[in-house]
């Protein structure tokens, strides 16, 4: 009975592998989605104010995380090869002073991302790991200056009005990831990537005394994001 049992396990356990079993080949289009964190890592410039004498807010603004549904798609251009788009719901970031407690506005973004894959298992049955490095494009959209903000500025600059912009971004982007096969068509997805991410911030004011000016400052995003999700191999 007992042998029969451990025959009965082994079988099963055969029959749940085999449904793990694929492989990345050539021509075949891997589509994954899942939810993505983007984490920013990087600082600002300080921020002048146009004073008398001149306010410095030396620590700049942060920039926190936004959580959006990723969508990916690979083409396997060989078996070991393959070509990645990223893309995603926008992003939403809140932006804080650093210096003050007092929140600064915030924005939304996409992230298009162009990849070179490789895949070190491509063509064998299993699990699948892949790196990745390529290009990102970063569009800031419906950017907002925070009632706080406003507030600050309207007490030192005398401020009636303020809009805030963001510079679209260019840079490198690398990545890590990890397909685990749950069928022979589906796999669960765990993604990495670090992604060069800079902007220059303008803050357009209008003062009480109908003058103008233009805050300008750099901002340096570099996110790490983060990714969970499935994996489908057409």
């Amino acid at each position: 009975m007992k042998k029969q049992l451990v025959i009965a396990v082994a079988a099963a356990g055969i029959s749940l592998a085999s449904l793990g079993v694929q492989a990345y080949e050539q021509g075949d289009i891997v589509f994954r989605a899942g939810i993505a964190t983007v984490a920013p890592t990087g600082d600002s410039d300080a921020i002048e104010l146009p004073t008398s004498p001149t306010t410095v807010l030396p620590g700049g603004v942060d920039v926190d995380d936004g959580t959006a549904i990723s969508l990916i798609a690979t083409w396997m251009m060989l078996d070991n090869w393959g070509v990645e788009l990223l893309a995603a719901t926008p992003f939403k970031h809140d932006i804080d002073l650093v210096d003050l407690p007092v929140a600064a506005g915030s924005t939304k973004h996409l992230p298009p991302t162009v990849s070179i894959q490789w895949y070190p298992r491509g063509g064998m049955e299993g699990w699948q790991p892949y790196l990745g490095l390529g290009i990102n494009y970063t569009t800031f959209f419906s950017e907002d200056v925070d009632s706080e903000l406003g507030a600050v500025l309207g007490d030192l600059l005398d401020v009636t009005s303020a809009k805030l912009s963001l510079d679209d971004s260019m840079g490198l982007a690398a990545q890590a990831g990890v397909d685990i096969p749950l069928s022979d068509k589906w796999a669960l997805n765990l993604g990495l990537w670090y992604i060069d991410i800079a902007t220059t911030a303008d803050i357009d004011v209008t003062t009480g005394s109908g003058g103008n000016a233009t805050l300008s400052f750099d901002v340096d995003i570099d996110p790490w994001v983060y990714n969970i999700g499935v994996a489908y191999k057409f």
